[in-house]
């Protein structure tokens, strides 16, 4: 036998654990969805990060939210929020204004031109995960929207 034919077999072993099982095919999965907002996001110069920001900040208006909260709220947690805002502020999708009465408090909001590509992706975006996940089927999709929070329940 050769050393692929070796390695192949190795790679086929049964997972120890079927929690194990689960949680790498749980990674694999959300990497294949992940890539294919990535390339949706691409031409509009914006990361998937960049654009959870921008959804975020757009739930939130009119009166959008402090770095903290936006770091709360984000789908992948990023150390540094205020150098992503940085980027997305000199870019002119979202200000930054001070709190007159505690200029501690720096409030992020959208500005018209990250609503205006929120808009400008919104039916792309929604056309990729009909494509992702919509042979699915609602029922299945139901199911597995309550796993996957019932998978979070137990750990947050």
């Amino acid at each position: 036998m050769t050393a692929y034919g070796r390695a192949k077999i190795e790679q086929q072993k049964p997972f120890r654990l079927r929690e194990e099982e689960a949680f790498v095919n749980l990674l694999r999965t959300a990497d294949v969805l992940l890539q294919g907002v990535a390339e949706t996001l691409k031409p509009h110069g914006l990361s998937p990060t960049q654009y959870n920001v921008l959804r975020i900040l757009r739930g939130a208006e009119p009166t959008g939210l402090v770095c903290r909260e936006i770091g709360k709220r984000m789908i992948t947690r990023d150390p540094d929020v205020t150098r992503l805002l940085d980027r997305l502020e000199d870019r002119g999708l979202v200000a930054r204004t001070r709190n007159r009465e505690d200029r501690r408090i720096v409030n992020t909001r959208n500005t018209d031109d990250g609503l205006q590509i929120i808009g400008k992706l919104e039916a792309p975006i929604a056309d990729l995960h009909a494509r992702q996940l919509g042979h699915l089927g609602a029922v299945r999709l139901r199911s597995l929207i309550g796993l996957l929070e019932k998978a979070r329940s137990n750990v947050l």
